[in-house]
């Protein structure tokens, strides 16, 4: 296969931000475009927005790299947006971005007329004539920004006059994002290279779909030994389904993170993720009223890399949830997961054509496979018994060495625990079986 990438591989989102929201401040940052920032956030949207500059940023080199690292864009059109020079290189910048990445731009007409905006008439006309005594911006500059705001107002978007009930508008615009996220965040390109990984989804699915026709809260469990792809899958599944909830969060190596900062810390953080409200706590106590809005609310929450039943109980074992809320729990131990889950996914290693084609993507440099060194390959890959993170480490190993180095690092691995699989492997699971049975 092309991708370097695995089952097993870091996962990531092809974009930083799901929303840039370009506005003027003067006119609407703390009205419209502030309901509309807390809706987007309430709604689990990662939202970028001006103010999340850090002080001491530059900028315009800020503002740039937020709109290259967003997925959409919502550009909110009010009386005096072009009479910022920052709001028109904003924009200019954002149809460049839509042109090369195919990003969708959504254009608000806040209380202005659209063909001001399309014919640069109006507040938009005296913005320019302002800006054509300015010495420091050319034609160029200023032709370049009229093109910008003419094929901005030609885009299909919502019209806002005064009569317009802002609140059902705003309501309009985030389900428009979240149906204009969704199928992104499935598609095909979003999960390129993670070998393996559509099955593995579906699996799991069909125990969320199963579960959904029963109703109430449902738990289901992902176990497997380490290396095997569990936190991928998790993060594959949140990512696809999380728009579909009314609330979502994504906890990630509790384990080590509980540790760290301590079980009260991780459960503010979930129910801060499920609410979208920093002030839905008080020090470590979950108050009456936010016991009472998950009760209402149907979430999807991802405990990842557990390995204590307390955990869960402290996480997610004292709130009632919404019908339809689905828990996902990753871990090692099955015993963990104790009587609390309805379902068990038990992830396996690659299959034999899979586990090749991933040793082959880390072992041999641009796909090549030297027929001398093929068979001696196939059984490596066997001995790493499907577990992708065997895989990598073993292809590294190997990679770029000759036939007799592959004879001889194959006659070590037989006999010996190769040093960087202890981590691999779980200490309590016997070397000879894992080659047995891949788990």
């Amino acid at each position: 296969m092309a991708s370097s990438s695995s089952f097993a591989s870091s996962f990531q989102s092809p974009k930083k931000y799901d929303v840039f929201i370009s506005f003027r401040g003067e006119d609407t940052r703390f009205n419209f475009t502030s309901h509309l920032h807390e809706a987007l956030r309430t709604n689990q949207i990662n939202t970028y927005i001006d103010y999340r500059l850090e002080k001491g940023d530059e900028v315009w080199p800020s503002l740039e790299k937020g709109i290259e690292n967003s997925t959409l864009f919502l550009v909110v059109f009010s009386e005096n947006y072009a009479s910022s020079t920052w709001c028109l290189k904003e924009l200019a910048k954002i149809l460049e971005c839509s042109k090369n990445q195919d990003c969708s731009v959504m254009p608000v007409f806040y209380r202005v007329d659209p063909s001001h905006v399309r014919k640069q008439s109006g507040s938009y006309q005296k913005a320019f004539e302002e800006h054509e005594r300015k010495r420091n911006i050319n034609n160029q500059q200023l032709q370049k920004w009229r093109d910008a705001l003419t094929q901005a107002a030609d885009l299909s978007g919502w019209p806002c006059s005064v009569n317009r009930d802002e609140a059902e508008l705003i309501k309009e615009i985030v389900n428009c994002v979240i149906q204009k996220l969704g199928p992104r965040y499935q598609s095909e390109d979003y999960l390129k290279g993670l070998i393996g990984i559509h099955e593995r989804m579906a699996d799991v699915e069909s125990l969320l779909d199963k579960g959904s026709k029963i109703g109430g809260c449902q738990f289901i469990g992902i176990w497997g030994m380490g290396g095997l792809g569990k936190t991928t899958l998790a993060k594959a599944l949140f990512n696809k389904l999380r728009f579909t909830y009314e609330g979502s969060c994504l906890l990630t190596n509790v384990r080590e993170e509980s540790k760290r900062h301590g079980m009260d810390a991780l459960r503010e953080k979930v129910v801060r993720g499920l609410l979208g409200d920093k002030e839905s706590h008080i020090g470590n106590a979950i108050c009456p009223y936010t016991v009472s809005t998950l009760g209402r609310k149907k979430v999807f929450i991802v405990l990842d890399d557990v390995d204590d039943l307390t955990h869960l109980e402290k996480l997610v074992g004292r709130h009632e949830f919404g019908s339809g809320s689905k828990i996902l729990i990753t871990t090692r131990d099955k015993q963990t997961l104790g009587n609390e889950v309805d379902d068990i996914y038990v992830l396996r290693g690659l299959n034999p054509d899979e586990a090749f084609d991933l040793f082959s993507i880390n072992a041999f440099r641009n796909g090549y496979v030297d027929p001398k060194i093929r068979e001696l390959a196939e059984e490596v890959t066997k001995y790493a018994g499907g577990n992708p993170l065997a895989l990598k480490v073993l292809g590294s190993i190997l990679r770029g060495k000759n036939q007799e180095a592959w004879k001889s690092q194959l006659a070590k691995l037989q006999k010996l625990f190769c040093p960087q699989m202890h981590a691999v492997i779980q200490p309590r699971l016997d070397w000879r079986d894992l080659r047995k049975k891949p788990f």
